[in-house]
């Protein structure tokens, strides 16, 4: 471990990560589904996680390094400010161009007759995971073992229960177990390349450093206030998906304080 290149790093750390995809989808293949109020909490987990790892493990490490060449606070904080709205941009341009079909909110982005049900719900997966494994890459690359590990834990223990609940959609959906199961621990794949994007990018220059740790930030944060609690809030489990939330939430602040 201690020999690898913080690359090697953010793409093994966010591989791991998007791995638990597939083995949280693993229940649709040898039992009973969980009721939508269990899918409910365990996405309210996952957004607890990721709400977290935005500000403890990317927002306040961006602010440290800008910190260390800037004099001063008015310029650390621009920094982070812009990088936040930069990376809550950039996935919000990438929602409204790219077709893509939510769960229960039906189709969005531009007409894409052609495709089929199955990729258009692919391509919003990847919407939503390719963030999560640009974070992890960014916090690998900005700080080695010591400033990726805690972040490739927490996003790994909130894409366990993230995978599950694709899968059991897909399963309401039509599609086989052995499918279901497929296609969730597909989406996973999505985060190393993510990982290896984003530590490539941060050990080219350290002058970026800052900024990237904000945009993954900002691109997580998008992601929690338009997929996830929406979805977890629409079927009135609003208190199950509340309890979730606060769970994952100190959870990541633990794995956070401690391994890091």
């Amino acid at each position: 471990m201690e020999a690898l290149s913080p690359v090697s790093l953010g793409f093994l750390g966010s591989l791991a990560a998007g791995a638990m995809t597939a083995v949280g989808a693993l229940p649709v293949l040898v039992s009973r589904t969980p009721d939508r109020a269990i899918r409910d909490l365990a996405l309210g987990f996952a957004a607890g996680v990721m709400l977290a790892a935005s500000f403890f493990s990317l927002i306040i490490p961006s602010l440290d390094a800008s910190e260390l060449r800037y004099e001063g606070s008015v310029i650390p904080a621009s920094i982070a400010c812009l990088s936040i709205l930069l990376g809550i941009g950039m996935v919000a341009l990438m929602n409204e161009w790219l077709p893509h079909e939510h769960f229960q909110q039906g189709r969005e982005g531009p007409e894409a007759a052609s495709l089929r049900r199955v990729w258009l719900f692919i391509i919003a997966i990847t919407i939503h995971n390719l963030p999560e494994g640009l974070a992890v890459g960014v916090a690998f690359g900005a700080g080695g073992r010591e400033g990726g590990l805690p972040l490739a834990i927490g996003i790994g223990l909130q894409n366990a229960p993230e995978g599950l609940a694709v899968a059991v959609s897909l399963l309401g959906e039509g599609y086989s177990r052995w499918r279901s199961w497929s296609i969730a621990a597909l989406t996973g794949l999505i985060e190393p390349l993510g990982g290896l994007m984003g530590a490539g990018i941060v050990t080219v220059s350290q002058t970026l450093l800052p900024w990237g740790l904000a945009f993954a930030a900002g691109a997580m944060l998008y992601v929690i206030s338009h997929e996830i609690i929406p979805e977890t809030h629409r079927s009135g489990h609003q208190n199950k998906a509340t309890l979730g939330l606060s769970v994952g939430l100190v959870l990541m602040l633990f794995l956070d304080v401690s391994l890091g």
